[in-house]
């Protein structure tokens, strides 16, 4: 399957319907009979995306900021604004934890030679608002949660690496931030994803693959795209069996049938 305006945030709603956000064009679309439909169109750059549990739509922004979809009505609602915040440079992923908060990156203005990237939180409580939980990061670019919620691993773009970070939610008093994976070639993780046993996978960018490592940093190896498809793998997503990967570069949409599934969806947000 084809889209276009290079294809990020591949998600499936609570009908098994896929969708995936459009950064150059800012579309917000549906697949209907395999073809992307538009249900929401700028202006900003959506880039990343995860459903919540109540039905919407959560939309990492570069240039708006953390926005929800209504995807019955097609409604894009600016949950926090660019400007509200004042500190956001460009947003680019974000991930539920099991509580239903969530965490997200913003990564723009940095890169190898500026490590000035933040990852921020916002708690499922009513009223809460972003707060920093990490900073230094060259390029925080996909953004991943473990099964219990301890563990943020985070895609050190500009670094070629994964970090992991404890949670906000985490118990271990030992616990610290460290190089959690190590990747070889293209230029750097992109997407995270963690499926329901711990393992994590990242799409890697300029490689043209999804290398896999266990919740220990092992390494599983590497499943690549198909030699014609491209190199610009940058988000996946677990449905029926499959794993879905979106590749930018050319735009198409790849699957690959994986015995393992993803995690439960979050939480319902309180109000």
């Amino acid at each position: 399957m084809t889209c276009d305006g290079f294809i990020e945030g591949i998600n499936f709603d609570a009908k098994g319907r896929m969708w995936m956000v459009a950064v150059v064009s800012g579309r917000i679309m549906r697949v209907e009979n395999g073809h992307c439909v538009t249900v929401a169109s700028g202006p900003g750059t959506p880039n990343g995306a995860k459903f919540a549990a109540d039905g919407r739509l959560f939309v990492a922004n570069r240039t708006k900021g953390i926005q929800t979809l209504d995807p019955a009505t097609g409604k894009v609602t600016d949950l926090f604004y660019r400007s509200d915040i004042g500190a956001f440079k460009g947003l680019n992923d974000l991930v539920f934890d099991p509580r239903g908060g969530y965490y997200f990156t913003d990564p723009v203005g940095s890169d190898a030679l500026a490590k000035t990237g933040h990852v921020y939180y916002v708690a499922p409580d009513k009223g809460s608002t972003p707060q920093v939980f990490a900073g230094g990061i060259a390029y925080p670019n996909g953004v991943a949660v473990s099964p219990d919620g301890q563990n943020v691993y985070v895609s050190e773009f500009g670094e070629n690496r994964v970090l992991m970070i404890p949670s906000r939610d985490s118990k271990d008093p030992f616990g610290i931030a460290y190089v959690f994976a190590r990747l070889q070639g293209g230029i750097g993780p992109d997407g995270l994803i963690v499926d329901a046993t711990g393992n994590v996978y990242v799409a890697h960018y300029g490689a043209g693959e999804i290398a896999i490592f266990d919740d220990h940093g092992f390494s599983y190896g590497a499943i690549p795209l198909p030699r014609d498809a491209g190199l610009g793998s940058t988000n996946m997503a677990f449905q029926d069996g499959y794993l879905y990967v979106t590749e930018s570069l050319k735009n198409t949409v790849w699957r690959v049938a994986v015995k393992t599934r993803g995690l439960p969806r979050a939480p319902e947000r309180r109000p």
